[in-house]
């Protein structure tokens, strides 16, 4: 069909920068109404998914042929997500979180046993979870408060704040080494907002025992499925293909220049990918409407000069720093930096019968809750720098956490060598760069090296962005998408992009109460609109 045959059949054409979660999610929504849309996705990678990729493996190494390397897992309560999981056969799988932080008798505790860390700080813990209520009754004020400043309010051990707190945030909000100024409003949310959450605190460890958590399935399958899908209804989906500029957006419309893109050439010297424009001079594009839905300071670069006073206060509220992860094999390595496996000596004498069972289960005598198989099998991990303990690494033993490695997953797997674990270790913030371990990695023991451009949580986000967006979005034919403009989370990124197609006219189709209210409350913060309910699953 042609361009002129698409302005003469009525419909909407819809142009959405970037094929991450908030781009399909938004393209989905949008193509249940083909009779009203003609949707278009714009992606300068070779493939749809954003962060959400996987790697392929050696499975007669490693125990299987693939993993998921971006985005691996999150709540149970991710029901955007799995909604679009279930919509093409892929399926979370459920597993009983296991984390290790720090190392040392000093530095070290985890959520599987007691540790002298947690006994040293008990009295901490319990004023934490009067000093989370605190915050939920003053969330206005109190809750914009860096966590850092909130700590020294309510004379929290330092020690509590840097070995524990921080670790904490970091590991599951993604906040890397911002942690410290990270809003108040964000710790509340994570321990008590039912939408957000990820685990209930706990009183006497502040990590529960053993929490429900999810891993994903095979991204790159599932947004291949899902594109072919979007493809079959009429979205065009376009792959290498780099968004060079806005021109121009009016009444008349958004025009934009294009160009083929391949994100493989190119390298700076610290190894980051910027890929190069391979294929004939830009070409212009006329669509009605735009959506946004890559990070905000690119978006902020495309809007250029069409750009509003606004959009330039708002999206530039908004800080990115560049992470690198390393995908490798090195169990020296973990086993230097990390407390990997049962030591009696990390372990607080048990106070009850639970902290009895815990150590038991951990010492492989006893099975754990729901029948969990037992043993002290970390899955997340924080180092932090003795020269700055509110700077951390993170890492991963993927081969714990990962459903397809398990051999609980499937009974007659045998386990995988712990030599031939597959571990993820994130260096946060290239500007702290000479405090990173990232030399004692074995070179030859490395899978892969990927940059990630990630948002800072600081508490500057939600004083000007978050609260911003609603003044953004609708105007001058554009929406903004993506996790960013509320918290960093698959979910999060669903949800914006089903918004923005709802503001665009589209239906919200109810599946589940607890999601739809999750939309609602999205819905009023990024757009400032009410929801009116929506269509339901007939």
């Amino acid at each position: 069909m042609s361009s002129e045959e698409l302005v003469k059949d009525g419909r909407k054409k819809v142009v959405i920068v970037g094929g991450g979660a908030a781009g399909m999610s938004c393209a989905a929504t949008l193509a249940q109404h083909p009779q009203k849309y003609k949707v278009t996705i714009l992606e300068r990678m070779s493939v749809v998914g954003g962060q959400a990729t996987s790697i392929s493996l050696d499975a007669s190494k490693y125990g299987t042929s693939w993993m998921n390397d971006g985005v691996q897992g999150g709540s149970p309560a991710f029901k955007h997500t799995f909604n679009f999981f279930k919509r093409y056969g892929h399926e979370p799988e459920g597993v009983k979180l296991q984390v290790a932080f720090g190392q040392g008798k000093d530095s070290f505790w985890t959520n599987c046993f007691p540790s002298h860390l947690v006994d040293q700080f008990s009295g901490d813990i319990k004023k934490f979870g009067k000093v989370l209520k605190i915050i939920k009754w003053t969330m206005p004020i109190l809750g914009i408060v860096p966590i850092r400043i909130m700590l020294r309010m309510f004379f929290f051990n330092k020690e509590f704040g840097d070995k524990m707190v921080f670790p904490l945030i970091a590991l599951f909000l993604g906040t890397g080494n911002q942690t410290a100024n990270v809003s108040c409003a964000i710790l509340e949310r994570l321990f008590d907002d039912p939408n957000m959450k990820l685990w209930d605190y706990d009183p006497e460890t502040l990590l529960p025992n053993l929490p429900q958590m999810v891993t994903f399935p095979h991204l790159e399958r599932f947004y291949g499925d899902w594109a072919a899908d979007l493809k079959s209804k009429g979205v065009e989906i376009r792959t290498n293909t780099d968004v060079t500029a806005i021109k121009s957006r009016s009444k008349k419309g958004v025009v934009l220049s294009t160009a083929p893109f391949d994100p493989e050439k190119g390298k700076t010297e610290s190894g980051q990918r910027e890929g190069r424009h391979t294929g004939p001079e830009s070409t212009t594009e006329t669509f009605d409407n735009l959506v946004m839905c890559v990070l905000a300071d690119d978006a902020l670069k495309l809007l250029g000069k069409t750009s509003t006073w606004r959009e330039r206060f708002v999206l530039g509220g908004a800080k990115f720093f560049d992470d690198i992860t390393i995908t490798h094999s090195d169990s020296k390595y973990f086993q230097k930096n990390y407390e990997t496996h049962f030591d009696p000596d990390l372990c607080a004498k048990p106070k009850n019968k639970q902290q009895e069972d815990q150590i038991a289960f951990a010492k492989n005598e006893r099975e754990g809750p729901d029948g969990e198989p037992p043993g002290f099998r970390p899955m997340y991990y924080t180092h932090s720098y003795p020269e700055d303990m509110q700077k951390i690494e993170m890492a991963f033993d993927c081969t714990n956490y990962q459903h397809q490695f398990r051999m609980d997953h499937d009974a007659d797997k045998p386990p995988v060598p712990y030599d031939n674990h597959v571990f993820q270790s994130i260096f946060l913030d290239n500007r702290n760069s000479h405090l990173w371990t990232i030399d004692q990695i074995d070179s030859s023991k490395i899978i892969e090296r990927k940059w990630w451009h990630q948002l800072g949580h600081r508490w500057q986000h939600y004083v000007r962005v978050v609260p911003g967006m609603m003044f953004l979005n609708g105007k001058k034919n554009t929406f903004f998408a993506g996790s960013w403009t509320l918290v960093n989370m698959h979910e999060m990124a669903c949800v914006s992009g089903i918004a923005a197609a709802y503001r665009l006219g589209a239906e919200y189709v109810k599946f589940d109460d607890f999601a739809e209210d999750l939309f609602r409350k999205y819905l009023w913060i990024s757009h400032g609109v009410r929801y009116k309910g929506g269509k339901k699953v007939q």
